[in-house]
């Protein structure tokens, strides 16, 4: 079966596809912003990528969540249920861990099948 790696870069690609699976890079929104700002940012990235990869937040599969300061959880979820799709909830994690750039304080990996 084939693989499909879509923008790729030197040390990952934003989305792979295969057997019909497709697995989304990290996202994350706009660097130095509020909780509010970059998820929002973050969603609007991984609708994106969904998008290029020729799907939508309806068949999401999985979603990981990731916050550098669990404090941010309510806050997060406030813009994360305006944006999902409430008739096609997917599994969801989310975790407090310092990440790799302290500008960033969420992101979000995602697991959706191609329609």
């Amino acid at each position: 079966m084939e693989i499909t790696r879509l923008e790729p870069a030197a040390r990952w690609c934003e989305a792979a596809t295969h057997d019909g699976v497709v697995h989304v890079a990290g996202q994350v929104g706009p660097a130095g912003a509020d909780i509010l700002t970059q998820t929002r940012g973050a969603l609007a990235e991984l609708d994106r990528v969904l998008a290029l990869s020729g799907t939508d937040k309806s068949h999401l599969l999985s979603v990981t969540i990731w916050l550098g300061d669990i404090a941010d959880f309510a806050a997060m979820n406030s813009v994360w249920d305006a944006w999902v799709d409430p008739n096609n909830t997917p599994a969801r994690a989310t975790g407090g861990i310092p990440l790799a750039d302290p500008d960033y304080i969420i992101e979000i990996t995602a697991v959706a099948a191609l329609p």
